[in-house]
């Protein structure tokens, strides 16, 4: 028998990938295309330049053709999955009437404005990613929370008009929604000539990029949590409730039509703050780590593993990124003395991290009234040993990773598998898709040093320097 493949298209807030796997979950071959940097012409305006989200996945697909061992008619389809939260004009051909605006942007936490004669249609990444592969006016509804008139409980637009007037879209301007797992279109002959997939295969749905990942990762059940480690880390829970009025956590479309995820605050600029921790030290570390023929994040990681637990008191707040509503705040460092290298720095943010979404986690989880007995950690940042084993001791219980870490486009994948009858049921794709990697174990004497860091130091720094920084925010914003 020919093998079978599948496309699963991850497009997210830094780069854009493109994988196909076999129906075992294994890659075959894959492209990625980073993205270009934001474009932030003035204050509370953040977009994609040109037309970055395409362009990057068009690059990053001829990458995955190029390398693509078998032959074109053994692809079954493509699965779509983009960044959340995103908002995209377009005109009446589908094309771009402006930049698409951020997650970060200050107009998509608000009602849409229409101040471009020119724009037509009001979507999504997935939306306008959808239309480019195919042509039509059809988006996945799990890729709609925010700013839209959707009736969550059903996943179809609202039909309640005061709902449209208060979000201020007109259905004529909305695509037409579809249920993950539905095919929403098949690749165009110009799409194909751009991208190099082949012409005529079916292209589905799947959801936000969040949900996604959970469904590439695994995530099953009330018991098991998703760390989900990128620029915006999230810890998620999944449930077949649509719970409103919640406290400690909000409820997210599942990539599987009519179930939901229950997801915790999280932390903006979460990874990248790693990252930026990382460019900061300059061409030293690249260079001693090229000496060592490894990569400089590993460098750092084996500096790290010799800072016992707790970094010897230094601790880091990640506010890098101020959410709208409490702009003064700040991110720092505290507790610095003369003890502490870059490599305390470097574990003491892994350490803030993880201690930020146990403190996350734990409120969601006591609203739920679910106890967790082992997580899930995704992103690249899972090939950590010392970050996986950080999270197992912050968290107390077994932290797992998979063999596909970046389980976005495995996500997209598997949906694709169900869509197109290779399984017959979600369930049956996870269990033949997903590959656990290995799993670390708690340290019982450092989650005992965790917890109480946590709840006698750590989660009340902010008590008291919001209040310095509320002085200073008038000073230097």
């Amino acid at each position: 028998m020919k093998k079978k493949y599948i496309i699963g298209v991850d497009g997210g807030s830094q780069s854009s990938k493109v994988v196909i796997f076999d129906l075992e979950g294994n890659i075959v071959c894959e492209g990625r295309q980073p993205l270009q940097p934001m474009s932030i012409p003035e204050p509370g305006v953040v977009e994609h330049p040109d037309d970055d989200l395409w362009d990057s996945i068009v690059v990053a697909c001829k990458q995955a053709m190029e390398r693509f061992p078998g032959n074109l008619e053994e692809i079954m389809g493509v699965g779509l999955c983009t960044i959340r939260f995103c908002r995209v004009l377009l005109k009446e051909d589908g094309t771009l009437a402006q930049p698409a605006m951020s997650w970060m942007d200050a107009r998509v936490s608000r009602p849409y404005e229409h101040v471009n004669p020119s724009v037509k249609y009001v979507t999504t990444t997935t939306g306008y990613i959808t239309h480019r592969f195919t042509g039509a006016f059809n988006d996945t509804a799990a890729n709609y929370q925010g700013q839209w008139p959707i009736d969550t409980d059903t996943w179809q637009w609202s039909e309640d008009p005061k709902v449209f007037e208060q979000f201020n879209i007109p259905r004529a301007m909305l695509f037409n929604l579809q249920m993950p797992g539905t095919i929403v279109g098949h690749v165009t002959e110009k799409a194909a000539r751009t991208t190099g997939l082949p012409a005529g295969i079916p292209v589905v749905a799947t959801a936000n990029d969040k949900a996604v990942e959970a469904l590439g990762a695994g995530l099953m059940g009330e018991k098991t949590a998703l760390i989900s480690l990128g620029t915006y880390i999230a810890s998620m829970v999944q449930g077949k409730e649509n719970p409103k009025g919640t406290t400690y956590f909000w409820t997210n479309f599942a990539s599987m039509p009519s179930r939901y995820l229950y997801e915790s605050h999280g932390i903006r600029r979460g990874m990248w703050t790693v990252s930026w921790f990382k460019d900061l030290l300059g061409d030293d570390i690249v260079h001693k780590a090229e000496a060592l023929g490894i990569v400089p994040e590993e460098y750092l990681d084996r500096e790290a593993r010799q800072v016992p637990a707790g970094s010897d008191g230094l601790m880091t707040v990640l506010d890098w990124l101020a959410p709208a509503h409490e702009p003064f705040k700040k991110g720092l460092m505290v507790g610095f003395d003369a003890r502490h290298t870059r490599a305390h720095m470097y574990r003491s943010i892994l350490e803030a991290i993880a201690l930020t979404m146990k403190t996350h986690a734990d409120a969601m989880c006591s609203e739920l009234n679910i106890e967790l007995e082992n997580i899930i950690v995704s992103g690249g940042w899972s090939n950590s040993e010392l970050f996986m084993q950080i999270f197992a001791d912050v968290f107390g219980v077994p932290a797992v990773r998979n063999v596909v870490n970046g389980s976005a486009s495995l996500g997209s994948a598997i949906c694709v598998a169900v869509a197109v009858g290779a399984y017959d049921c979600y369930e049956t794709a996870i269990e033949k898709m997903v590959k656990m990697r290995d799993t670390f174990r708690p340290n019982g004497e450092n989650t005992d040093l965790y917890q109480r860091m946590n709840h006698e130091v750590y989660k009340n720094i902010t008590v008291h320097t919001d209040e310095i920084f509320k002085k200073s925010y008038p000073l230097f914003k």
